[in-house]
């Protein structure tokens, strides 16, 4: 994992995503039209929280969440999701 220069803000976690899947269980290659979002990634970087409401996960953390969450930023040429700490399903 590369170091990153970016700090979110309050709740916010930055998140890369994983891969989607190429292949499924029975050997059947997916085309890149019919790839699903993927609604897992690892954690790159977290805010510092709320006054009342601290973060809950972890820089390297692997978490779950929703398949609409987030939003798509790029930086350094890397495709993220930044999202609210409440975003988030849990941790895997």
């Amino acid at each position: 994992m590369a170091k990153i220069n970016f700090k979110p803000n309050e709740d916010r976690v930055l998140v890369e995503p994983a891969a989607p899947e190429t292949q499924t269980s029975s050997g059947i290659i997916i085309p890149d039209t019919a790839k699903e979002k993927p609604q897992k990634g690892k954690v790159i970087a977290v805010g510092e929280g709320l006054k009342d409401k601290p973060v809950t996960v972890k820089v390297g953390d692997s978490v779950l969440y929703g398949k609409y969450s987030g939003t798509e930023i790029t930086i350094d040429g890397t495709e993220y999701l930044i999202m609210r700490n409440s975003d988030i399903f849990g941790t895997i």
